[in-house]
């Protein structure tokens, strides 16, 4: 089997084309990334040279290169795609959300075109349906399109989609993008959406790798507000887990939550990163809370648990703690991903440019 996975050199991206190449020795897994400055080769340096892996430098809202992929003129037919490739720093959508958008729900409109395109089997007749399709489809979405939860209840798959920031406003509006293809052209689409990820090759800008980064560094941590925003923390393992179940098992049409059903404050994270640390209360800076800060967020999973056969393998409690190893193990590679990327020196020059 030939998969194209888009945003591979990403946090849940890279963990997902290591997972794939150990689970399923003889796929083969081709790359596309953006190279931003959330994605970093060095994210894959164990696997650059296997052979089933290839990577290809360019961007999903291409249309031209998207298509020489799916339609196989580059690498030969491909039987899968799983989208990963998004920009997902809610800050930064909303300091500028035009990058958003065409990474995200461009990204995901060319996609789907391609497969529509060159996906279908021979002599397959409209109206189409999932089995007149010879590539698969995962999109693989978040949580925040639920908007924001009360104190109790978790977001189900019926829970109407209510996005606050730009960044979930573009996911959301590529999953309907994606039930549209399903529903019109009778695409085998799958969405996944997922709670807060956690675990290694996240890049330092996210809560955990930026509070464990400042402390080795003697910064304090900055947090938002009170603190009490709450949020459900999935190792990243588990979380390619599901994905994978998803793509190869999942139902065309439906979505699967995947959540860790572990709720924590970002206060109760930052404690828990202080005394790891072995740091104090007054390495803690209250700084102003984000513009339109989702309160609570917390998934039920049990979809796709009871149909798919999903189970969460980490504790938060375990998990966290490799998490913290992780870091402060790897010192060399948060200093690598850490450096001033192009993207962004243009992208600020241009904001100074256009002031």
């Amino acid at each position: 089997m030939r998969l194209l996975i888009t945003g591979g050199l990403g946090f849940i991206g890279s963990n997902l084309v290591r997972h794939l190449l150990k689970t399923y020795p003889a796929y083969e897994i081709i790359n596309l990334d953006a190279e931003t400055y959330a994605g970093h080769r060095e994210n894959l340096e164990d696997v650059a040279q296997n052979p089933k892996y290839k990577l290809v430098v360019g961007r999903v809202e291409d249309a031209a290169l998207v298509d020489e992929i799916v339609s196989g003129k580059k690498f030969g037919p491909i039987d899968g795609i799983i989208n990963l490739a998004a920009e997902s720093h809610v800050d930064r959508s909303i300091e500028d959300s035009s990058v958003f958008v065409k990474s995200n729900t461009l990204g995901t409109q060319v996609l789907l075109e391609a497969t529509l395109k060159y996906g279908r089997k021979d002599g397959a007749q409209m109206p189409f349906k999932p089995e007149d399709y010879k590539i698969r489809y995962t999109q693989v979405s978040t949580d925040e399109v639920y908007g924001s939860l009360g104190p109790t209840g978790l977001f189900t798959e019926e829970t109407p989609l209510a996005p606050n920031s730009p960044y979930s406003s573009s996911k959301a509006s590529a999953d309907l993008f994606c039930r549209a293809y399903f529903h019109t052209f009778g695409m085998p689409v799958v969405i996944t959406r997922c709670s807060n990820n956690y675990g290694p090759y996240q890049h330092p800008e996210k809560l955990i790798p930026l509070f464990i980064t400042n402390l080795l560094n003697g910064i304090k941590v900055p947090v938002y507000g009170d603190g009490l925003n709450v949020r459900d923390w999935l190792h990243v393992e588990d979380h390619c887990s599901a994905i994978d179940l998803a793509f190869h098992k999942g139902e065309p049409g439906e979505v699967y939550n995947v959540g860790g059903n572990n709720e924590r404050t970002n206060m109760q994270i930052t404690k828990l990163v202080l005394k790891e640390l072995g740091k104090g209360d007054e390495m803690i800076n209250y700084v102003q809370d984000r513009l339109g800060h989702d309160r609570r967020y917390a998934i039920d999973s049990s979809k796709i648990q009871k149909e798919l056969g999903w189970k969460p393998k980490h504790t938060f409690e375990t998990g966290i703690h490799e998490t913290l190893k992780w870091y402060t193990s790897n010192t060399a590679w948060v200093k690598a991903v850490t450096k001033p990327h192009s993207s962004d020196v243009a992208a600020k020059k241009e904001l100074v440019a256009n002031k």
